[in-house]
């Protein structure tokens, strides 16, 4: 049997816009609810414990909706407390880490780097990744404070965040890495600056597409798939004001979508 229920999708704020496209890309069907909380953005400045008790509040609001699976878009999110949620909710949850494991793969010298919130670096989730996946790699990481709120702001084109951007990617380039990651899912939105600034030669990945692959990989195995039907819709929701939030969201994802203000 189809199942016509949502998908629940949440992020720091506008962020996880750029693993929804790749959602709805491959997963036309799906209707999907997206939670930006852009009141309480940026998450990597904040605690463990305070993103834990935020992504709690979101994922009750989502499963309140009748979200079937939720999705975590947001790394800092997920390295603080993936395992939290999974113990606590009985739906099924994707969650994101860093693309260590194919920058590895795909690297030439063994020299990668890792763009991310200090808070997913600092994680222990991301120390478990290097042991499992650096395969031998150097891999170097930089946080890069001030970017999420840069592309929150709808600044992500702008010349102030292409002179940010540059000093987080330099010092990657000074190691000589060949193959950098996109450890935060606002920073896609960022991607052609970062090949700009590094040159055609090094490789830029993000997981946007790996996460939705995954998805449709639990919405198989879990007989989740709303297979009857032809286009799906999306309902977007955030704690930022909508006269803010509502016209970011309008630029980073298209058309003309309705945005709730829903705070929680």
């Amino acid at each position: 049997m189809p199942d016509s229920r949502p998908i629940g999708v949440f992020d720091s704020g506008v962020g996880g816009l750029s693993v929804l496209k790749e959602m709805r890309r491959l997963h036309p069907r799906e209707d999907i609810i997206y939670y930006a909380d852009s009141a309480h953005c940026p998450y990597g400045l904040k605690k463990p414990e305070e993103i834990v008790a935020r992504s709690l509040k979101i994922c009750d609001f989502l499963l309140s909706r009748g979200s079937k699976l939720l999705v975590v878009a947001c790394n800092t999110a997920s390295v603080a407390g993936l395992d939290i949620y999974r113990q606590k909710y009985s739906v099924p949850i994707v969650g994101m880490e860093p693309a260590v494991k194919p920058a590895t793969a795909v690297t030439r010298n063994g020299r990668v780097g890792v763009l991310a919130t200090g808070v997913t670096l600092a994680g222990e989730r991301f120390s478990s990744l290097l042991e499992r996946y650096q395969n031998g790699s150097d891999v170097y990481s930089q946080p890069c404070p001030g970017l999420v709120e840069m592309v929150e702001t709808g600044c992500h084109d702008s010349p102030d965040t292409a002179r940010a951007l540059k000093r987080y990617v330099d010092p990657l380039l000074e190691r000589d890495v060949d193959t950098i990651v996109l450890g935060c899912t606002h920073y896609p939105f960022l991607k052609e600056m970062v090949q700009s600034i590094a040159g055609p030669d090094i490789t830029i990945i993000d997981t946007g597409e790996a996460v939705a692959r995954q998805v449709g990989r639990v919405l198989s195995q879990y007989g989740l798939g709303n297979i009857e039907r032809e286009k799906g819709l999306e309902l977007f929701h955030t704690s930022g004001e909508t006269g803010e939030v509502g016209p970011v969201i309008k630029k980073l994802w298209g058309g003309n979508p309705k945005v709730t203000h829903t705070p929680l």
